[in-house]
């Protein structure tokens, strides 16, 4: 026969000794509920990859806006012709100083030719060709979105000439913020930056073009917690391919856990793993 604690409590067949015992039982089960949820509260906190997430988000979209901005540009004469799908105009003006570039893919959404959607306006300031040592572009978007994602901010690119190895090199710097479709959240990220050509200089194409890039940065995610980001293993960048392809990038924020994001060995994807406390999960970028 089965009985409730109370039941128990009442029933004349339970010796004292046995209450006690029964409630023993009760207040330690209790407890290792309460515990077993505030450990899993925990847990999910430590857990919680939103913020590695939003920051590979960031670190794609504002990749993808210097794509762009390499995809119209010339590195021997200035700006190309109008090849670039999805642009309906390209202002330049020379007579300005920095020169500027105006792209602009208009207001309605437009499918371009590497599947992303984009509307919207990218202003360009350079004052020489981006293979010149001392060069300065600055990018600034302009109520521009990729996919249905806002980007606003800055990013400069500066030539910094050739290393040590004789590789061309940049520094950049981003400081920015990304707000997804229907401003469902907002994170901000910003970037201190070494980036160094280390494929395809020798050639005018773009598309074999390969950049290591190296440094740190940070942000706060979407739910207001701010990080800290270190580059271990130098990301590396190819512009036939919208994703980081490999490197090692190390997320510590402000309360939690240290994070470290692998983004793997050289596959074309938006997968990368991160590893908390010992835990392995394999996540992927929006955007």
């Amino acid at each position: 026969m089965r009985f409730t604690f109370g039941q128990l409590i009442k029933s004349k067949k339970i010796t004292t000794m046995k209450i006690k015992n029964a409630l023993l039982v009760f207040c330690a089960v209790s407890i290792t509920l309460l515990s077993c949820r505030k450990d899993r509260e925990d847990r999910n906190q430590t857990l919680d990859n939103k913020m590695t997430v939003d920051n590979g988000t960031s670190e794609n979209l504002f990749n993808d806006l210097f794509k762009v901005v390499d995809d119209v540009s010339d590195n021997t004469a200035g700006i190309k012709d109008l090849e670039t799908t999805c642009i309906d105009t390209i202002i330049v003006d020379t007579s300005a100083s920095p020169r500027t570039v105006l792209i602009d893919f208009g207001q309605d959404n437009c499918v371009s030719a590497d599947g992303k959607i984009r509307k919207g306006q990218i202003q360009v300031t350079y004052t020489g060709r981006y293979r010149e040592p001392g060069t300065v572009i600055t990018i600034t978007p302009l109520s521009y979105t990729v996919n249905g994602y806002a980007i606003s901010g800055t990013k400069t690119v500066t030539n910094l000439g050739a290393n040590a190895s004789g590789q061309t090199h940049f520094s950049i710097s981003v400081n920015g913020t990304v707000t997804a479709p229907n401003n469902a959240w907002t994170a901000s990220w910003y970037a201190t930056r070494t980036r160094t050509w280390i494929a395809g200089e020798a050639t005018l194409q773009r598309s074999d073009d390969v950049y290591s890039i190296s440094g740190s940065g940070g942000g706060v995610n979407r739910n207001g917690v701010s990080y800290t980001v270190s580059i271990t293993s130098p990301l590396r960048i190819e512009l036939s391919c919208p994703y980081i392809v490999s490197g090692v990038v190390a997320i510590q924020p402000t309360e939690n856990d240290l994070r470290i994001v692998n983004f793997g060995s050289g596959a074309c994807d938006s997968q990368f793993t991160v590893t908390v406390n010992g835990e392995t999960y394999t996540l992927g970028t929006e955007g």
